[in-house]
């Protein structure tokens, strides 16, 4: 009794006989934007220097009467 395998895998498996360039070209782009080494300083500073937003961007709070 064979295993079952799902249409996607076979998909997959299929696409990545025909066309085995696929695999470094799946590795150079997770390098663009996976893996990247973080600097915790230069996010925190992002954070603090970030403006306050609204509560709600959708719309603008309905102003105050006078």
């Amino acid at each position: 009794m064979s295993m079952y395998e799902s249409d996607i895998t076979q998909f997959v498996r299929e696409l990545m006989d025909k066309k085995p360039e696929l695999k470094e070209l799946q590795r150079v782009n997770r390098a663009t934007w996976w893996d990247k080494k973080v600097d915790l300083a230069e996010l925190k500073r992002n954070e603090e220097s970030e403006a306050p937003k609204q509560p709600y961007a959708y719309f603008p709070l309905p102003k105050a009467e006078k």
